[in-house]
């Protein structure tokens, strides 16, 4: 949907499709009918933006094939939808009964993060439509944090840059601006909006930018206001933002609450736990079910936020506070 913002400036909102499993684009169309266009019948809207998650082997029909391109963007245009995003973090697999760490995978020190992301890039100059020239891409924040060293970050840094280059040449081929925000997660290389200011600068290029996630954000306890602030200060653009929530638990030690929140323990996703300490840092584990563990890394001193993914099939015992 298209909303007028004060400044005269059109903000698009959309949802993302990646709640929806599809690996093929055969499944990207089935989305487009049974779930996109009756959301966009419901809220009795002529037009619905969608965040696209494209799997590896979608993306790559559609950058191979120019009939495919303009049948799905033909496709889109006659259901009411339109697309100025797309979701390019997870790389296939993204429905499968056991996501967890492989979500990171390929990480941008590989060439096949490269070459899906120019891929998705291409795709969307392709979907955006007649009136709209900028797209924005969300990406992985570089990689997970084990096993990235400097030699590994170097790759990543240099692939980067020659998305900024790719990204350079497909506007003046295409007269469309696409950007790429990297989107900080607990756990990863950048985990936080702070953690984006040095690698982005070193990069140096206007197209590469964060997507700011209000999960991610919540979880590490950053601050909306003084993240946005330092990302203007070091010019780094915000190319995207996500709404979503994070589980707060205030009260982590009582029974009540720890039953609650292991209802949310699943073997889908990583739920990534974050916990204020004594002395105002952070600590936290890589999955929830660590820190419901008897004798598990994270104290009581502070209250519990869990980044999360709500699987389709969860059913929680108890309702939790979100926070945005």
């Amino acid at each position: 949907m298209r909303f007028r913002h004060p400044d005269g400036s059109t903000v698009h909102l959309a949802y993302c499709t990646n709640v929806h499993p599809a690996e093929t684009l055969d499944g990207v169309l089935a989305q487009l009918r049974d779930h996109c266009e009756p959301v966009r019948r419901r809220l009795g809207r002529d037009r619905l933006g969608i965040g696209l998650w494209l799997a590896k082997d979608a993306a790559h029909a559609l950058v191979t094939d120019p009939s495919a391109l303009r049948g799905l963007r033909g496709e889109l245009d006659r259901r009411g939808l339109e697309v100025v995003t797309l979701n390019g973090f997870p790389y296939e697999g993204f429905g499968a009964e056991e996501v967890k760490y492989r979500v990171y995978k390929p990480d941008w020190a590989d060439p096949e993060r490269l070459e899906h992301t120019t891929s998705l890039a291409r795709v969307l100059a392709g979907l955006l439509p007649d009136d709209v020239t900028d797209g924005s891409i969300s990406t992985l924040p570089l990689a997970w944090r084990t096993a990235y060293d400097e030699t590994r970050a170097d790759k990543a840094r240099s692939a980067l840059a020659t998305l900024g280059e790719r990204l350079d040449a497909l506007q003046e081929l295409t007269g469309r601006s696409i950007r790429i925000g990297l989107e900080p997660e607990p756990g990863c290389v950048v985990e936080t909006t702070h953690d984006a200011i040095t690698p982005l600068g070193a990069i140096g290029h206007d197209r590469i930018g964060v997507c700011v996630d209000t999960c991610h954000l919540a979880t590490s306890f950053e601050d909306p206001h003084t993240a946005l602030d330092a990302l203007t200060a070091a010019r780094v653009p915000v190319v995207k933002s996500q709404l979503s929530a994070a589980l707060h638990a205030e009260h982590p030690s009582r029974p009540e609450v720890r039953d609650a929140l292991a209802a949310f323990a699943e073997p889908r996703f990583l739920h990534q736990t974050r916990t204020t300490t004594a002395t105002a840092g952070l600590r936290g584990t890589d999955d929830l079910d660590e820190a419901l563990a008897a004798g598990g890394p994270l104290p009581d001193a502070g209250p519990w936020r869990a980044h999360f993914h709500v699987p389709l099939h969860a059913d929680p015992a108890a309702p939790l506070t979100s926070t945005l």
